[in-house]
């Protein structure tokens, strides 16, 4: 037998927005705890949990990132995306700008090997990361934008990650300094009920 979702549970799906605007107030050890505790819950295909985490708050560091991967979002590889605007995408040809809003806390969701699950299960994980951070009274963005920054060779050196470790889940963590408002989404395109 089902058991109905906690309020809490769908409160929590329903409520979760993409947050661009951070305070500086730090995340602290223990939260973050929480959130990677909440994270490895996620369902695993076979049970594997390639999941693998890092976490960066230095904020140099986070710079350095975020003008790499601007630069690397915003060159001739990107430009039909940036052509198409709708998400305001010129920002990234401006430099300086901060793909991370101002947070100070960014978890990398990936994986260190390669199997055909991999991928969907950090998703799966950063999924749980987002909604207990939400529950947790914080913010939180993928950056989806830092994906290739994050997978080049220099960068995992610099980071000290191993070779191997794929970016999968750039997540953004903080305290929003503001609320977006809420977007509307479509109903469930159903395309085959049999």
């Amino acid at each position: 037998m089902l058991t109905e979702p906690t309020a809490d549970a769908l409160q929590a799906i329903f409520e979760r927005q993409s947050i661009r605007s951070y305070g500086p107030r730090r995340i602290d050890w223990p939260t973050i705890r929480s959130l990677l505790a909440a994270a490895v819950q996620a369902p695993s295909a076979m049970h594997r949990e390639p999941w693998r985490f890092v976490v960066i708050q230095d904020r140099a560091r986070l710079a350095r990132l975020s003008e790499r991967a601007r630069l690397l979002f915003a060159d001739e590889a990107h430009r039909d995306l940036l052509d198409r605007g709708g998400h305001a995408l010129d920002v990234f040809t401006k430099p300086g700008f901060d793909i991370f809003y101002g947070a100070g806390t960014l978890i990398v969701v990936g994986a260190l090997e390669s199997s055909p699950f991999a991928v969907a299960d950090c998703w799966l994980a950063a999924e749980n990361l987002m909604l207990a951070a939400h529950h947790a009274g914080l913010g939180t963005c993928v950056i989806g934008t830092a994906v290739a920054a994050l997978n080049e060779a220099d960068v995992k050196t610099e980071i000290g990650i191993p070779d191997l470790f794929t970016a999968v889940a750039p997540i953004i963590v903080g305290v929003a300094e503001g609320l977006p408002e809420p977007k509307r989404r479509r109903e469930p395109i159903v395309l085959a009920w049999l």
